[in-house]
């Protein structure tokens, strides 16, 4: 099975997010799967199969749970099918996934853009004992689908923050994401950070998902449409974003860093 790691939402090896994408012929067990994502050990596997002219299964596995949605395998998946000529530069690629269907495409030499669906918060108060797990105060806090979005008072904090992983699954759904405007004189319009223990994750580098929630919430704060996100992981990483009514588009690039194959029993079985 052709095997590739890929960096996501960056223009250079080892920076954005590191996906897994895993080319299949038809769909495999979710069983496998999962041992699979386990082994290789990343934030997120992809596994993606032909089901038609330029549309694919598609699904996302991390470490220890299997997940609905992820931007950074997706866009993964689909730089890896244009680059492998899987698929034609100038065609959109269609993915059916838990989430519904997705599309990517592909523009110039490398930019790509998602089209996936907002997931806006709704204003809720702050967890009793969320302020101890992060270290610090927010100044709003919300509910998206699967998220908690924390906002905290100026950027420089969102960099600095040291939460108690282990305290922070207790309310993280699928992630908690930290948040904050950017400084006046930026070239991004705000940042995050997102943690993600509850599902194996203590800290993910760059997180497409996260901006479909991060999109519509600043979009209402800011009066515009078109915004750029900087996530302040480690690792770091840049996610263009528009507001679409109740679509959100993520644009970013990405870089292939290892091509193999992997050595496996038989996946088939669906």
């Amino acid at each position: 099975m052709r095997t590739f790691i890929v960096d996501a939402f960056t223009d250079r090896p080892f920076a954005g997010n590191p996906a897994a994408v895993c080319l299949l012929e038809k769909p495999a067990e979710v069983a496998w799967m999962q041992q699979v994502a386990a082994e290789l050990n990343l934030s997120e596997t992809a596994f993606v199969h032909r089901v038609g002219q330029n549309s694919y299964g598609l699904r996302w596995f991390t470490p220890t749970v299997e997940v609905d949605l992820c931007g950074h395998a997706t866009l993964a998946t689909a730089h890896v099918l244009h680059t492998t000529r899987a698929a034609a530069h100038d065609s959109p690629l269609r993915f059916e996934t838990l989430s519904g269907v997705l599309t990517a495409r592909r523009h110039g030499r490398g930019d790509i853009t998602l089209d996936f669906p907002a997931d806006p918060p709704a204003a809720e108060p702050v967890p009793l004992g969320l302020a101890k797990a992060l270290g610090t105060d927010p100044v709003w806090t919300g509910r998206a689908r699967h998220d908690l979005l924390v906002e905290l008072a100026e950027a420089a904090a969102v960099r600095d923050l040291a939460p108690d992983i282990v305290a922070l699954a207790a309310f993280s759904g699928r992630a908690v994401i930290v948040t904050a405007a950017a400084p006046e004189d930026a070239d991004h319009d705000f940042v995050s950070r997102v943690f993600a223990p509850a599902a194996g994750i203590p800290e993910d580098p760059v997180t497409g998902a996260a901006h479909c929630v991060l999109a519509p919430f600043w979009s209402e704060r800011l009066g515009r449409t078109e915004l750029t996100g900087l996530q302040l992981s480690p690792r770091g990483g840049r996610v263009g974003v528009e507001l679409r009514g109740d679509r959100v588009t993520l644009l970013g690039q990405a870089v292939t860093v290892f091509n193999g194959e992997l050595s496996t029993t038989s996946a088939t079985g669906s």
